[in-house]
């Protein structure tokens, strides 16, 4: 889970005229060139074309000045940018506001800590597991970590399992072809699932189990309950952010550590370092290309006349290397300051999951190091990386000793 606000790429434009500079179209992030290697697209963007106009009718912002105004603007760049409820991502404060308390008491330091010797249970035993010799690491260790901790975490059977597996490849399937009529069902799908364990829940009564999916029953929001819409609405935003972005940022990290064998060889000596350097690997790469905002009212960036009511993506992926805030992108440093990282967002949507996220990473980095002696590229044998929206590697060759 590593920024509130949704991220769907593109919407159906309103019947209007176009202004000259509206139909200027800028470039194609789903563009084979920039799907080749979006990080360094993006970088080039940055550079050339601060603020971007792309064939989706979005307005894509690279610099981390600009996201930053954006991201601390939330009035004029707001995060309502669908029709359908999104909670607390899609809202708006004040209404934002109760729904956001609700969301950050299941993320507290002591909500953390009660829930680390789980999520420390489940990396040592898939870390076990985890064959030595050439793995594929996306899917005999990543994939399965972000599943087996959601699970977990809200007190889901080990049933739900694989279907909450093949429903995020069907969602990642259907997002990026763009395929809205697949989207809307694996949607509803979703949300069956969880309405399921929402009726198991009320069925049991006072025998109900104390986990997060049965307290997220008793909450209410200006004096009434949550309803079962807002209720899967949450926990659908929780689930998108764990199953998806979590896997990306395992695959990234531990691919960069395998790639720079120092940098690897430090934290086998320093544990303590390890979530300072995961937060600097993926501000080089980023989990999470982009999410969207909706301006409220006209705006210029980096010269660029925005109009009201257009989808402005947010791109965290070249923000985060501006050469202007971090000097080389790629130079790996640990005495950055934190402030500039937008990894986890920043302002009134700073990701709602981030410490949930910051754990789980440390704690599974923790458990690998601890049991392998080296993480090593496969020689002869590439990475595919992840194309647009997705970000990191969809197949990843690794040597584990």
């Amino acid at each position: 889970m590593i920024a509130e606000g949704p991220g769907e790429p593109s919407r159906p434009r309103e019947a209007r005229a176009m202004t000259e500079q509206e139909q200027q179209i800028d470039w194609d992030p789903r563009s084979e060139e920039v799907q080749r290697d979006q990080i360094a697209a993006y970088d080039d963007m940055r550079r050339g074309c601060p603020v971007a106009h792309s064939p989706y009718g979005n307005w894509s912002v690279f610099r981390h000045a600009d996201v930053v105004r954006i991201l601390d603007d939330p009035a004029t760049f707001s995060n309502v940018v669908s029709t359908h409820l999104s909670v607390p991502n899609g809202m708006d404060p004040p209404e934002h506001t109760p729904f956001r308390e609700i969301n950050d008491r299941y993320f507290t330091p002591a909500e953390m800590a009660a829930f680390e010797p789980a999520c420390r249970e489940i990396a040592r035993d898939l870390v076990t597991a985890l064959p030595r010799g050439e793995v594929e690491l996306m899917a005999d260790l990543a994939a399965d970590f972000a599943n087996h901790v959601q699970c977990r975490f809200m007190g889901w059977p080990e049933s739900l399992r694989e279907p909450l597996r093949e429903w995020t490849l069907k969602n990642q399937e259907a997002t990026l072809a763009l395929d809205r009529t697949a989207m809307a069902a694996v949607a509803v799908e979703f949300d069956g699932y969880i309405r399921e364990q929402l009726e198991v829940r009320r069925s049991a009564g006072p025998a109900a189990p104390a986990d997060t999916t049965t307290r997220l029953l008793a909450e209410t929001a200006d004096g009434r309950a949550l309803t079962d819409e807002e209720i899967v609405s949450l926990v659908r935003n929780w689930t998108v952010g764990e199953l998806g972005t979590i896997a990306a940022s395992v695959g990234i990290i531990v691919h960069y550590l395998a790639t720079n064998p120092e940098v690897q060889g430090l934290l086998r000596e320093d544990t303590g370092r390890i979530e300072a350097a995961t937060d600097e690997i993926l501000r080089m790469h980023a989990p999470l290309i982009a999410n969207r905002r909706r301006t409220t009212a006209p705006v210029t960036i980096a010269g660029r006349e925005i109009p009201a009511g257009e989808r402005v993506m947010v791109l965290w992926a070249s923000a985060n290397r501006d050469e202007d805030v971090f000097g080389d992108p790629d130079e790996f440093r640990l005495d950055r300051d934190p402030a500039d990282n937008l990894l986890y967002g920043r302002g009134v949507h700073v990701c709602p999951g981030a410490p949930l996220a910051r754990l789980e990473l440390r704690v599974l980095l923790e458990e690998l190091l601890a049991g392998t002696t080296d993480l090593a590229p496969v020689p002869g044998k590439e990475p595919v990386r992840a194309a647009y929206p997705g970000s990191g590697f969809s197949w990843l060759p690794l040597r584990v000793v």
